[in-house]
C-alpha cells in the first residue's frame, strides 16, 4: 500500500468510525431503558475470543499456497496477527477479540487485497480471490530499497532491510557496512577487531571460523547492522567494538528456505555451497543451516634477515587446502505468553586441512660451507568446534524481563607436521639433510552461564543488570621426533605438555535516561579473573586480578539536525589461547613460531568527543591508551642464526586521531560514503634493558559508492576503495596498502533468485612490506596475498519468502580466543 492510498484509507476509516460513534450516541440517547444491558453485552463481547477461517485462490479458482495474510486493526492499521496459507490455500486466525478488522492478502505476482471484516463470533469467510499484477508478472515483486545510515552517540546504525545487500550473505553485508573492512582475512573497524553479535547475542565461533560462518549464512532476513564503538556494561569487557546484526521479526507462520553456491577464482579455485531452512508455527520456530567449503589458497613471502656480517634471504611458497562443514541450529518454543525457551548450536567440522610450505634460503657470505638450504614443511590438521546454548526468557511485564543463558563448547584440534631441510655447499651441491616430525593434540572445553534482568522505569529511563560465570579448561600435548636413517627418535627436550584453567566471575549494572535534549548512558562492570597454566618445561603462569570497567556515553541535541556527544570506556583483551601455548611450530630449522604463557591482558582506555551536523557529517576526536598491548614480533638470535616469531606485551601504546565520516545520496540511485581517519600511534617498551619507541602519523580512508539500476532497483552495484597509509604496528613499520572491491547483483525469477559477481583487490595493491629495526633486530618481510579474486554466486529462495527467521548465533568471548597458530 503506497503512501497516498494509506492516507486515503486511514481518512476513510476515520470518517466511518466517526459516523459510527455519532450513530451509536444517538441510539443510546433514544434507548436509555436498555443502555445498561447494551453496555454489559458490549463488555462481554469485548472479552470473547473467536476464530477466523478462510481460503485464498486466484481468478482461475486455483489455491494459492504460502500467501501472506495480515490481520490489521481497522482503527489504526496496527498489526494484530499474521499467518500464511497452507498447500490448499487455507488459513485461519485464532484468539481474535470482538471488533472491526482488515485482512491484508499478498503474494508474489499478485495485487495486494484488503478485506474488511467485523468479528462478533466465529467466522467462515468467503473465498478471497486475488488477481495477478501486470506490473509484477515480468518484474521483481518487491522494489528493492536503498540502505540508510543513522549515527548515534555510541553507535552507527546501517539499515539494510529489503535492500540489495539483504539478498546476499552476512559477510557481504558487513563488508559493505561503512567503517567495516576485511583485511588479511579478518574483520576490522578502524583498525580494531570487532566482536560480532546477532540480535545482541555473540556469535560463538573462533575468529578463524567466523568469516566462513558469515559467508555461509543468508542475509535475507537482516534488518540492520549496528557498529557499536562504545558498548555498554552489558557487553563483555573484551567487547571493545561490537558489530551487532539485527534480524527482523515476523508473526507469519509457514516455511521457507534457500540454497546457494559460490565459485571463487584466485590463484586457485575455491567453492562453497549450502542451504538454510526455516519453519514457524504459533509456538515453534526452527532454523537450520548447513554450508560446505572446499578451499585452496596461496601465500608467498620474501624475507631478509640481517645478522651481523651475514644476510639471509628466503623465498617461501605456502599452500593451504581445507574442507569445512558448518552447521547451525536454532529452536525456539513458546511455553506461555511470557516465557520462551531456546536451544541453539553452531558447529564446524574440519576433516581435512593441509598446509605446505616450500622455502629456499640463500646465505651471504657463505656460512660453514652452507650457501643455501631448501626446506619443506607439511602439516595435516583435523578439528571440530561444537557449541551449544540453552536460553530461557521470561517477561514479568512489558517493563521487565529476565534472561538466562548456559553455554558449552567442545573444541578438539589435532596436528601432524613433518619438516625436512636439504643443505647445499658453496658449489651448490647437496651435502646433508635433516628431518623431524611433531604431533600435537589440543582439547578445549568452555562452560559459561549468565543471568540478565532489564526493567523500564518510565518513558525516559531504564536499567539492566546481570552476572556471568565462565570456565575454560585446556589440555594439550606435543611430541617431537627426530628422524635419522628413517627411524623416529623421541626428543624429550622439545616435547611438552600445556594445561590451562581460567575462571572469570563478572557482574554489571547499566542505566540510561534522557532529560529533555540530553541522553545519558552510564554503566559499570567488574570481572574477577583466576588463571593457572602449567607446562612440563616449567613455564608456569598464575594470575589473579579484579578489574573494574566503567563506561559513559553523553549526547546532547543542539538543533534538530546537530548533536554533540562524549564517550568513555575501559575494556580489556585477554590473550587468545594459542598465544599462550608454548608449543613450537616449525617453518624450517632456523625459523619457528611459538606462544608465550607469560602474556598479560591488554587494558584499554578510550576517550572520544564528536559531533554530527546536518544529519550528514560526523567528526570526532579520540584518544586511546593501551597497557600491555600484545604484538607478535620476530626475534633473531644473532649467535644461532635463528628467528622466532612470538607475541610479547608492549608496555604502553597511545593513539590519538581525528575521524571524519559522511553518507548521503548523490541521486536517487547513487549513494556515497566516505570515511577518513588521521591518527598517530606511539609504542614504548623495554627490551633487554633498552628503551624502544616507535611512532608515526598515518591515514586510513574508505570511499564507497552504491548504484541501483532498473525501475525496481533489482540490479545493484557497489564499488569500494580502501586506503591504509604507511603506519607503525608495535615496533615495526608497515607499508602503504590499497584494496579495491566491485560487486554486481541482480535479482531474477520474480525475486526468488539472486545472481552475484564480485571482483576483489582489482588493483592488486593489498600486498605489503613489514620492516623491523630495533636494538639488534634487523629484518624485512614481504607478503603476497591470494586476495585478487573473482567470485560468481547464485542463491534461490523457496517457500514463503516473506518469512523472517529466528536465525541467530550466540557468541562467547571465550571462543574468540580459539585460534590456531602457524597457518
Amino acid at each position: 500500500m503506497d503512501d497516498i492510498d494509506l492516507r486515503f484509507y486511514r481518512k476513510t476509516v476515520l470518517i466511518k468510525y466517526s459516523m459510527f460513534v455519532i450513530n451509536m450516541l444517538r441510539a443510546i440517547k433514544t434507548l436509555k431503558k436498555v443502555s445498561t444491558y447494551f453496555c454489559l453485552l458490549t463488555t462481554c463481547l469485548g472479552w470473547s475470543q473467536y476464530t477466523i477461517k478462510g481460503q485464498i485462490k486466484d481468478i482461475n479458482d486455483v489455491e494459492i499456497a504460502y500467501a501472506n495474510l495480515l490481520l490489521l486493526n481497522n482503527k489504526d492499521s496496527t498489526l494484530v496477527a499474521g499467518t500464511s496459507s497452507n498447500d490448499y490455500g487455507l488459513f485461519h486466525f485464532e484468539n481474535v477479540t470482538t471488533g472491526k478488522y482488515i485482512i491484508q492478502s499478498s503474494f508474489i505476482g499478485y495485487r495486494e487485497k484488503l478485506t474488511p471484516i467485523v468479528v462478533n463470533g466465529n467466522i467462515e469467510l468467503p473465498i478471497i480471490v486475488m488477481q495477478e499484477s501486470t506490473e509484477t508478472l515480468n518484474a521483481v515483486e518487491i522494489v528493492v530499497k536503498k540502505p540508510t545510515l543513522k549515527r548515534e552517540a555510541d553507535r552507527l546504525v546501517f539499515n539494510v532491510e529489503k535492500t540489495a545487500l539483504s539478498e546476499g550473505n552476512l559477510m557481504e553485508v558487513l563488508i559493505n557496512t561503512p567503517s567495516v573492512i576485511v583485511l588479511d582475512g579478518n574483520l576490522q573497524v578502524k583498525g580494531s577487531a570487532p566482536t560480532v553479535y546477532i540480535n545482541d547475542r555473540k556469535v560463538h565461533l573462533s575468529s578463524s571460523e567466523l568469516l566462513e560462518f558469515l559467508e555461509g549464512t543468508s542475509a535475507t532476513n537482516i534488518k540492520s547492522v549496528e557498529v557499536i564503538t562504545n558498548p555498554s556494561a552489558q557487553y563483555d569487557a573484551e567487547s571493545g567494538v561490537v558489530l551487532n546484526i539485527i534480524m527482523s521479526k515476523n508473526l507469519i507462520s509457514g516455511y521457507n528456505g534457500n540454497v546457494f553456491s559460490n565459485y571463487t577464482q584466485g590463484v586457485f579455485p575455491k567453492m562453497n555451497y549450502g542451504m538454510s531452512h526455516y519453519y514457524k508455527t504459533s509456538k515453534t520456530n526452527l532454523f537450520f543451516t548447513y554450508s560446505y567449503g572446499n578451499i585452496k589458497k596461496n601465500l608467498e613471502n620474501e624475507e631478509i634477515v640481517n645478522y651481523p656480517g651475514e644476510v639471509w634471504k628466503s623465498n617461501a611458497d605456502k599452500n593451504f587446502w581445507s574442507e569445512r562443514h558448518n552447521f547451525g541450529l536454532n529452536f525456539d518454543y513458546t511455553l506461555s505468553d511470557k516465557t520462551t525457551i531456546s536451544i541453539a548450536s553452531n558447529s564446524q567440522f574440519l576433516p581435512y586441512f593441509k598446509y605446505r610450505n616450500k622455502s629456499q634460503t640463500h646465505i651471504s657470505p657463505i656460512l660453514n660451507d652452507i650457501s643455501r638450504f631448501d626446506a619443506y614443511s607439511i602439516s595435516r590438521d583435523k578439528k571440530h568446534n561444537i557449541g551449544a546454548d540453552l536460553d530461557l526468557t521470561h517477561k514479568f511485564s512489558e517493563q521487565s524481563k529476565l534472561h538466562f543463558n548456559a553455554h558449552y563448547t567442545n573444541y578438539d584440534y589435532y596436528r601432524k607436521q613433518n619438516v625436512s631441510s636439504d643443505y647445499f655447499d658453496s658449489d651448490d651441491m647437496f651435502f646433508s639433510n635433516t628431518k623431524f616430525r611433531t604431533r600435537s593434540d589440543i582439547n578445549t572445553q568452555i562452560i559459561t552461564s549468565q543471568i540478565d534482568f532489564s526493567r523500564t522505569l518510565n518513558d525516559n529511563s531504564a536499567f539492566d543488570t546481570g552476572v556471568k560465570l565462565s570456565h575454560v579448561k585446556i589440555e594439550s600435548g606435543i611430541n617431537h621426533f627426530d628422524i635419522a636413517t628413517n627411524e623416529s627418535i623421541f626428543n624429550t627436550e622439545l616435547s611438552n605438555t600445556f594445561d590451562y584453567n581460567e575462571n572469570v566471575f563478572a557482574g554489571y549494572f547499566n542505566f540510561n535516561t534522557s532529560i529533555n535534549k540530553l541522553a545519558i548512558n552510564v554503566g559499570i562492570r567488574a570481572e574477577q579473573t583466576n588463571i593457572e597454566s602449567l607446562s612440563s618445561n616449567e613455564e608456569n603462569n598464575m594470575q589473579d586480578y579484579l578489574e573494574w570497567f566503567p563506561n559513559v556515553s553523553l549526547s546532547y541535541e543542539l538543533t534538530e539536525k546537530t548533536d554533540i556527544y562524549l564517550t568513555y570506556k575501559r575494556s580489556l583483551q585477554r590473550p587468545n589461547y594459542s598465544q599462550l601455548n608454548p608449543f613450537v611450530f616449525y617453518i624450517n630449522d632456523y625459523s619457528i613460531i611459538t606462544g608465550n604463557p607469560n602474556l598479560r591482558p591488554i587494558f584499554t582506555n578510550v576517550y572520544k568527543i564528536g559531533t554530527t551536523f546536518n544529519n550528514l557529517f560526523t567528526v570526532d576526536a579520540y584518544y586511546k591508551k593501551y597497557e600491555n598491548n600484545i604484538f607478535e614480533l620476530p626475534f633473531q638470535d644473532n649467535i644461532t642464526n635463528t628467528i622466532t616469531y612470538t607475541p610479547i606485551n608492549i608496555n604502553t601504546s597511545e593513539e590519538i586521531g581525528l575521524d571524519i565520516e559522511t553518507y548521503f545520496d548523490i541521486t536517487k540511485r547513487w549513494s556515497f560514503y566516505f570515511g577518513s581517519s588521521i591518527y598517530n600511534f606511539n609504542n614504548k617498551t623495554t627490551l633487554d634493558g633498552l628503551e624502544e619507541q616507535k611512532d608515526k602519523w598515518a591515514n586510513y580512508s574508505v570511499m564507497q559508492n552504491d548504484w541501483y539500476f532498473l525501475k525496481d532497483n533489482s540490479l545493484s552495484s557497489t564499488f569500494t576503495i580502501v586506503y591504509i597509509g604507511a603506519n607503525v604496528q608495535s615496533l615495526q613499520f608497515v607499508d602503504t596498502r590499497w584494496n579495491t572491491f566491485l560487486s554486481l547483483k541482480k535479482t531474477i525469477l520474480k525475486g526468488k533468485g539472486v545472481l552475484s559477481l564480485t571482483f576483489s583487490d582489482i588493483l592488486n595493491r593489498q600486498d605489503f612490506f613489514v620492516k623491523t629495526n630495533f636494538t639488534n633486530q634487523n629484518s624485512s618481510l614481504f607478503t603476497n596475498l591470494d586476495n585478487r579474486r573473482i567470485k560468481i554466486g547464485f542463491k534461490y529462495n523457496f517457500g514463503n519468502t516473506k518469512l523472517s527467521t529466528n536465525q541467530r548465533s550466540t557468541h562467547k568471548e571465550e571462543r574468540d580466543r580459539l585460534t590456531e597458530r602457524g597457518n
